[in-house]
């Protein structure tokens, strides 16, 4: 027998298995058939089959993530339930530990996903077996209800069970930690090392699947308040004493997600009525027909959106994901008269200098004691002006919110793929649901003085300097494309970017004083241009983010100054192109 002989053997007698302990008579079905298919000479079934078992899905900060399927290497009961039980047996060990004595206490949440019910009920079941006190969400909701009832219902554990805007085939298994379980700055955030470590040590030690108890009920599955709890405490973030304006035509699409309810509910009871839902995407489905991708940043993806905006004459689009995380916005644009999608780092500079102008009509003297703003590392420079401008600390981060939502005294926090955390208090997460509320604020504030968004945007770059960013997205199909690349300019480094010379190489795998390490190289050059290039965490992608800075000394220089803007960033981007070797 060859050794591809006793592959294929070993192979077609692992899922065999697989397939007859496998609790989903769905992917048990679909597995045996491609075992058939396997053993027939079915290349592409067997290159299916290898792939479901080519390993086992880690568990990491992003917790799981993975296609829906059987096997190993995939989202379905067999892997969710190994993870609950890991987690059920960390989170009994990290309270014994903390607080001796106490019943540990979780809560789980789901969206509209293929099978994230089944998950999230399979879940409570194994922690409720485990003697952990459990709350089930009483429906499909969004993530940053998740997030809030870890805080309000003083849970030592959570666990939202999606994949957020990833493709429709995808789910996954996202993870909080509160109360007893993580220090105190890390209370109601996703995890981080060295917690991710643990609790896969943990779901290592799960021993067979016949093993794992499941409990026949014993949890307590939340009443619908828990939602209307979370609606009114955001909708009270509105301070319409001091920003009274409502006049706004606001188009939202939930992108056939579970965020359209709760944004809808919300934003008029902050007193923002005039609401058009995207009709085509209103309604929560698991196969998110109208787009390609689930994603406002991707092409397309808005375009139900806009013609919506248009047909209607709304002063403002606004758009969630389908967990309603993160949120988008397109305006008209004064200049072009054409609807355009604002960047995330735009929409985070306008909030922050809007918490900015929330907090003076506070009296808040600023300074660093009076709080934090933060972003990630990948995001624009802008925030530190302003906050520094304002009086405030600011902070950076690693990539995610994970690490934003830990910045000590957060005020205001976001990163550039469209996440916001405006209300740290009630959400320890990004938010794309509260930031909605604070977008429309703003817009109708601007829009009661004769101006737009973008006439906002202008005035800040006015006093900070035009901050033009770009970014540039590699998908691959092999992971191993990605350490090549990143290899690349490890071994090659540029020596400049945009004609100007890098000043300033900084590997940061090898971490420093400010952030931990991880993969990503920045760069910056004598102009003050800035390029940062990482692999994606939750995606196979290589991920370039690129920004250069003009001085605008008045409102007639911004148009030249746009222009040699773009002219700088597309000189950057070739450059970044060539030393990658696409």
């Amino acid at each position: 027998m060859t050794s591809s002989d006793a592959a294929l053997t070993r192979l077609l007698s692992d899922a065999r298995t697989w397939a007859a302990q496998d609790p989903d008579p769905a992917t048990a079905a679909a597995l045996t058939e491609l075992v058939r298919l396997t053993d027939e000479g079915a290349a592409g079934a067997r290159q299916e089959l290898a792939d479901s078992f080519s390993g086992t899905l880690q568990f990491g900060t992003a917790g799981l993530r993975a296609a829906l399927g059987a096997g190993p290497n995939r989202m379905n009961r067999v892997v969710v339930r190994r993870a609950a039980a890991g987690l059920a047996a960390f989170l009994g060990s990290a309270v014994a530990q903390a607080a001796p004595g106490t019943r540990p206490r979780a809560v789980v949440g789901y969206d509209a996903r293929y099978n994230s019910d089944i998950f999230a009920e399979e879940t409570a079941a194994i922690f409720t077996a485990a003697g952990i006190e459990t709350f089930l969400m009483p429906a499909a909701l969004p993530t940053p209800l998740l997030a809030y009832a870890v805080r309000a219902l003083d849970c030592d554990g959570g666990v939202m069970v999606t994949a957020s805007h990833n493709p429709p085939q995808d789910n996954g298994y996202k993870v909080y930690l509160g109360r007893h379980a993580v220090e105190e700055s890390g209370r109601g955030a996703q995890i981080v090392a060295p917690y991710d470590a643990l609790i896969a040590a943990e779901i290592d030690a799960v021993g067979a699947l016949d093993s794992i108890a499941l409990a026949a009920g014993g949890w307590t599955v939340l009443d619908p308040s828990i939602a209307t709890d979370y609606e009114a405490a955001v909708a009270a973030l509105a301070v319409p004493e001091r920003f009274p304006a409502r006049e706004l035509k606001i188009v939202l699409t939930p992108m056939h997600g579970v965020g359209g309810e709760t944004a809808v509910a919300v934003l008029k009871a902050a007193g923002f009525t005039d609401v058009t839902l995207v009709a085509e995407q209103a309604e929560p489905d698991p196969d998110f027909p109208t787009v390609n991708f689930p994603n406002p940043e991707e092409p397309g993806a808005l375009d139900l959106a806009l013609e919506t905006a248009a047909r209607v004459d709304a002063d403002i689009v606004i758009a969630n994901d389908p967990d309603a995380d993160r949120a988008a916005v397109a305006a008209k644009d004064p200049d072009t008269g054409a609807w355009r999608m604002l960047r995330g780092d735009e929409v985070g500079a306008l909030l922050g200098a809007h918490v900015v102008a929330r907090l003076a009509t506070d009296g808040a003297a600023g300074g660093a004691a009076a709080g934090v703003f933060a972003n990630s590392i990948v995001s624009s420079r802008l925030l530190a002006r302003i906050a520094a401008a304002a009086g405030y600390a600011h902070e950076e981060t690693l990539t995610g919110f994970k690490w934003i939502a830990r910045v000590p005294g957060l005020l205001y926090g976001y990163e550039e793929a469209l996440g916001y955390c405006v209300a740290p208090s009630l959400v320890r997460d990004k938010d794309g649901i509260s930031a909605a509320v604070l977008i429309a604020e703003l817009a109708a504030a601007a829009k009661a003085e004769g101006k737009t968004i973008f006439d906002t945007l202008d005035e800040l770059y006015l006093v900070h300097g035009l901050h033009a960013s770009d970014q540039l997205s590699i998908r691959v199909a092999d992971l191993g494309l990605l350490d090549a690349m990143m290899n690349r300019l490890r071994v090659s480094p540029p020596d400049s970017f945009g004609g100007s010379a890098v000043e300033t190489a900084a590997d940061l795998a090898e971490g420093s004083e400010q952030l931990p390490p991880t993969d990503g190289l920045l760069y910056l050059t004598k102009d003050g241009s800035r390029v940062i290039i990482r692999p994606s965490g939750t995606e196979p992608k290589l991920k370039c983010y690129l920004e250069v800075i003009r001085s605008v000394g008045s409102a007639a220089e911004l148009p030249q100054a746009r222009l040699e803007a773009r002219a700088a960033l597309d000189g950057v981007l070739a450059d970044v192109r060539e030393a990658l070797g696409l």
